[in-house]
């Protein structure tokens, strides 16, 4: 090799170990916290999307994540956690209550929330437009579909007269949904049972009475405590009798007939799509918070068959899957 190439090649791998060592040290780690009250199933679908637009745990991506455990009193503690890491993103997990623990851990760190019920009216954000604040996200349970889960019912077995409402009186979303249900049940001649039960006892108990009222109907207001006591409910529905549609697939998988309702998984794999934008720049004031336009209808064949039931075909061609 001639001195000349050698000089050249030398300075030449000089200026490039610079070069390299400041693209190792510019490569930027965010670090996301995820605030659930239960569960982490919906966490693995923000993780699996977030890997998709190249956010890498161990890579580039530090993910903290922080259950109650069903328990919402501990909430604000968690969420004043995760404050202390001081965190890029926040992202609250499903329900009203992870919104309002992290809004109130923080004004200034982004918030993405993921199935909040009635965002204006539990004042998580100003309007769904322009969201102000540090916080946005999913508006993920939509309150103008009870009509048509009252439909389907109805297509399963014609005229069911009295349902049973499972709800949460004190839960924002149930504000907004149930006078939904109400317009809808009136327009159907229909009578609406209200069970408020929050325990395994509580469930027993009510379903109990609403049957001997004589509901034949379930309909459920999903929140938090209500996907977490799925099981339960399932298997007094079937024991009761109780033809019941229910808002997601869970309660489906578990056992449960039917459900309409927004499809989670891409509730949750947009969540992280909004995330995305936070960490490229965008406020999260600005970002509109949005409704779920992908809704999914599912049923359970062998749950029908327990129950003495034969799905039309109309219905079963309407589907978008069918457990046999």
């Amino acid at each position: 090799m001639k001195r000349r190439d050698f000089i050249t090649l030398l300075l030449g791998g000089a200026a490039a170990w610079p070069l390299a060592a400041y693209a190792q040290q510019s490569t930027r780690h965010y670090r996301i916290a995820f605030l659930a009250l239960l569960g982490d199933l919906d966490a693995v679908i923000v993780r699996q999307r977030l890997a998709e637009l190249g956010y890498v745990e161990g890579k580039n991506l530090i993910f903290d994540f922080r259950s109650a455990e069903g328990q919402p009193e501990r909430l604000p503690q968690l969420a004043a956690e995760s404050v202390k890491t001081n965190p890029d993103v926040i992202i609250a997990g499903f329900g009203t209550a992870t919104a309002k623990a992290a809004q109130i851990a923080t004004a200034t760190i982004p918030v993405v929330f993921t199935t909040v019920g009635d965002p204006i009216g539990s004042g998580i954000v100003k309007g769904l437009g322009r969201p102000g604040g540090n916080l946005t996200g999913i508006h993920g349970q939509a309150t103008d579909i009870s009509g048509k889960r009252l439909q389907i019912l109805d297509d399963i077995v014609p005229d069911i007269r009295s349902i049973t409402v499972l709800l949460n009186q004190d839960a924002p979303f149930t504000a907004v949904a149930l006078p939904e249900l109400r317009i809808a049940a009136d327009a159907r001649g229909q009578r609406l049972e209200l069970c408020d039960a929050n325990t395994p006892v509580q469930l027993e108990s009510g379903l109990e009475a609403a049957v001997k009222a004589g509901a034949t109907g379930l309909i459920v207001l999903e929140t938090p405590v209500r996907l977490g006591l799925r099981r339960e409910i399932v298997e007094l529905a079937a024991k009761l009798r109780l033809l019941a549609v229910y808002t997601s697939r869970d309660f489906v998988v578990a056992g449960g007939l039917a459900s309409y309702g927004p499809d989670r998984r891409q509730l949750y794999r947009r969540a992280a799509e909004l995330v995305d934008k936070i960490l490229k720049g965008e406020k999260p004031s600005e970002i509109p918070v949005e409704q779920p336009t992908k809704f999914e209808l599912l049923i359970n064949l062998k749950t029908a068959a327990a129950l003495g039931l034969t799905i039309p075909d109309k219905l079963l061609a309407l589907a978008d899957e069918v457990i046999e």
